[in-house]
């Protein structure tokens, strides 16, 4: 990216302030309707609360805002990476969403979005997408080379469920295959999906492992919720109270 292109990408900070929610919004309509396969992959429930579209358009908006130097924003984009690989997020992935970010930008920014803004935000956009995938890489290299580690989903099945209180219900899940698990560290979330039939999606969230580290199982501790009017997360959270089969990342 020269400088030309930078400067570019500096000129449409005030409109990604200004319109940055209108943008991620269609951009996620249009990336759905096209690839409708991608809503096993979004949280569903973050979709419907604004969420998600609230923070690419502020994760946008950050890298626009420290195009000369993306280098600050490493922290950052280290997180969202281990967030990607708790998802299962590939390098495939990023030619899909480059492709309707940019048509998103042509699209919500008319006029303003000249030919040569659109070239640089696609170079900028594809030099992000290489340093994502490779702080992604890293991730799952050092996930594969531990003992028990894998990589994609595995299955689990639980074996125990333990009442815990009213509300709260410990489940104990062991690989399908009768492998050992990755020994986690204190305070470690696990990704754990699951088909929700009312939704005719899979969907995958996160939870804190509550066991104590070993190699042959993990524990979360999941608090159903009570409520007629139940949101995706909800939903998740009753399917384990019946449900004994699901995969873990």
């Amino acid at each position: 990216m020269n400088e030309n292109q930078r400067e570019l990408i500096s000129t449409t900070v005030p409109i990604l302030r200004a319109h940055g929610l209108t943008l991620t919004t269609h951009f996620y309509k249009r990336m759905f309707l096209h690839h409708p396969d991608l809503k096993n992959t979004f949280n569903m429930g973050n979709q419907k609360s604004g969420k998600q579209q609230n923070a690419l358009a502020m994760a946008v908006l950050a890298y626009a805002e420290h195009i000369a130097n993306p280098g600050v924003l490493l922290p950052e984009l280290k997180r969202i990476g281990h967030k990607h690989v708790s998802l299962d997020i590939r390098p495939e992935h990023y030619p899909i969403v480059g492709n309707h970010l940019i048509a998103s930008i042509k699209e919500v920014l008319g006029e303003a979005a000249s030919k040569e803004i659109l070239e640089a935000w696609e170079i900028a956009y594809n030099q992000l997408a290489e340093l994502m995938i490779g702080i992604e890489a890293d991730c799952y290299k050092s996930q594969t080379d531990k003992i028990g580690g894998w990589t994609g989903w595995r299955p689990f099945e639980v074996k125990e469920k333990v009442k815990e209180s009213d509300e709260i219900t410990s489940f104990y899940l062991y690989p399908s295959d009768g492998g050992k698990v990755v020994k986690h560290v204190p305070g470690q979330f696990i990704s754990l999906k699951v088909f929700l039939p009312k939704l005719g999606l899979n969907q995958a969230r996160q939870y804190s492992v509550s066991s104590a580290p070993n190699e042959h199982y993990y524990r979360i501790s999941v608090k159903k919720e009570i409520n007629v009017h139940l949101n995706v997360n909800g939903m998740i959270s009753n399917f384990y109270m019946t449900k004994y089969r699901l995969a873990i990342r």
